[in-house]
């Protein structure tokens, strides 16, 4: 029994999304068709194309294999579109993961820019702060924190970051300005969930000022810097992300200064692709350009409230 090409583009859509009612949406069907045709593909394939994980569903060594085939199915769709054009090579989607900061301040200009000039071009970014993934079929384009270890795809470094104390200027009003690591540990913390950290390379905070209580923590940085905006606490921020606000006061920056890494993964078959190596080319250019504002430097200083 053949494989249907259509259940290898439901198998795409669903190793990309990790859940049948998110690819059913894409595709425009129902749960109940989408789950009909991976049975159908693992009937003709012979074995199992996804199995269940924490996070939803994930690719089994022959789910690998056949996404890849998907890929190329839905390459051979968009040329058939194309002809009768002079096709722009930089073209088709581009799918890739970064964490909430690096997506909005380096990722999203990027493409913006890129797009003015390939039209043809879509990208779609999944905000993320994780390890990088081994199976990664149907995903392009990953941007990590921390050096990644990574089998069966290339792994290059895109440039470092920043990370200081932060409270806003109300706050410091309120409340008084900490002169000393250990006056850190009267105020409440502005961070990451511990529990859902799953990049080591994050747990700074809790290794710098460990008796340092819990205030208000959340899995994405823009909570972290408006509920530190809001006077929640004092925000352990990216200074990329809090140097915007003059309302946010960098604290104790000799002692705190964590530099942090951004890595890049591809899948060696999606560096092939012009428009993957387009949009990677637009990272690095658009990380290079912002070094400065990723360093924290010129950012706003402790005066008096």
């Amino acid at each position: 029994m053949k494989a249907n090409p259509d259940d290898l583009l439901v198998l795409l859509a669903v190793a990309r999304s990790a859940k049948f009612t998110t690819a059913a949406q894409t595709l425009g069907l129902n749960h109940t068709t989408v789950s009909r045709r991976i049975a159908a593909l693992e009937k003709a394939l012979g074995g199992r194309v996804l199995s269940r994980a924490a996070g939803g569903w994930e690719l089994t060594d022959l789910g690998v294999e056949a996404a890849q085939v998907g890929e190329r199915v839905e390459e051979a769709v968009r040329a058939l579109e194309q002809t009768g054009r002079t096709p722009d090579p930089i073209t088709g989607v581009v799918r890739m993961t970064a964490t909430d900061g690096f997506s909005a301040y380096i990722a999203a200009p990027a493409v913006a820019r890129l797009r003015r000039e390939h039209p043809g071009l879509s990208v779609e970014i999944i905000t993320v702060t994780r390890r990088a993934l081994q199976q990664r079929s149907g995903l392009d384009i990953e941007v990590v924190v921390g050096e990644p270890q990574v089998h069966r795809a290339a792994a290059a470094r895109l440039g470092e970051y920043m990370l200081g104390m932060y409270a806003s200027r109300d706050y410091l009003a309120e409340y008084g300005t900490p002169a000393t690591a250990e006056e850190l540990t009267a105020h409440a913390l502005v961070y990451f969930v511990d529990s859902m950290l799953q990049v080591d390379d994050l747990d700074a905070p809790r290794r710098l000022v460990p008796s340092m209580r819990e205030g208000l923590s959340s899995t994405n940085v823009f909570v972290h810097v408006e509920a530190t905006r809001a006077g929640a606490g004092i925000g352990f921020l990216p200074c990329f992300a809090a140097d915007l606000h003059p309302d946010l006061v960098r604290l104790l920056p000799e002692e705190f200064a964590e530099l942090l890494p951004y890595w890049m993964v591809l899948r060696p078959d999606s560096m092939r692709r012009p428009a993957v190596a387009a949009v990677a080319q637009a990272l690095r250019q658009q990380t290079a350009n912002h070094r400065e504002a990723l360093m924290g430097r010129g950012g706003n200083s402790p005066a008096a409230p």
